[in-house]
């Protein structure tokens, strides 16, 4: 399976992303310039975390503006995978591949800590191998605190697009276990279709234990296992 990382001016977690497939699963990866149309034969791209363009007007939005994202969109709405982590969630929204938006954490201060994630939907493409497991997974930002108007969000609930939420290592969804104040405790959404995933929480900082956590490898083993029963 070959993985595309994006890197933008400004993306800082490409290194992470690319470490984590090449070194921690084997597989192949190549990145993926900003300016460039070419996925380069990507069967997963993957838009890491940082402060593309400097964050400057909104978290992603010039971002979703690049040449690259023009071709993830017809890759995702063609069925290809799409992992966006944290800066690229927020892309992800810019760009209409997924709805609502991130806003300022609620705290107002950026946020470096482990949190634990309540795995709320094991049938998509990247939880397939989690059941309903509580993940032990980073975040590190400053505008995670995820809003929807009331009808998405209630679509979201009914569709089973909410792949993740912050709860206690207990699994129990709370208010001080939920980092950034997101809504409904929301780390992680997905689409209609389920191939296109937004996450706050960094899996590719949680891929092996000498990191404090090796919960984030289970993302990539669920990708590497729809990918060999579609193959």
């Amino acid at each position: 399976m070959k993985f595309g990382v994006v890197v933008f001016p400004g993306s800082n977690c490409d290194l992470d992303a690319y470490h984590t497939v090449k070194d921690v699963m084997n597989q192949q990866v190549e990145y993926l310039w900003h300016k460039e149309k070419d996925l380069k034969g990507t069967d997963c791209v993957i838009l890491p975390g940082g402060f593309t363009y400097g964050d400057y007007l909104r978290p992603g939005a010039i971002a979703s503006l690049s040449p690259v994202v023009e071709s993830i969109i017809k890759f995702a709405r063609e069925g290809g995978l799409v992992l966006g982590i944290c800066n690229g969630f927020q892309v992800l929204t810019e760009a209409d591949l997924l709805p609502g938006a991130l806003y300022l954490n609620l705290s107002l201060q950026f946020r470096c800590v482990f949190t634990h994630l309540l795995v709320e939907n094991s049938q998509t493409p990247y939880t397939k191998l989690a059941g309903n497991k509580v993940l032990k997974i980073p975040v590190a930002h400053g505008d995670g605190n995820y809003y929807a108007d009331p009808e998405t969000l209630k679509r979201l609930e009914k569709e089973n697009r909410i792949v993740f939420r912050y709860c206690t290592p207990e699994g129990e969804i709370t208010r001080e276990s939920n980092p950034n104040g997101s809504l409904a405790n929301i780390a992680g959404i997905c689409n209609e279709e389920g191939n296109v995933l937004g996450m706050m929480p960094h899996p590719e900082r949680a891929g092996e234990e000498i990191l404090g956590s090796s919960d984030g490898k289970i993302i990539f083993d669920s990708i590497l296992e729809f990918w060999g029963e579609k193959r």
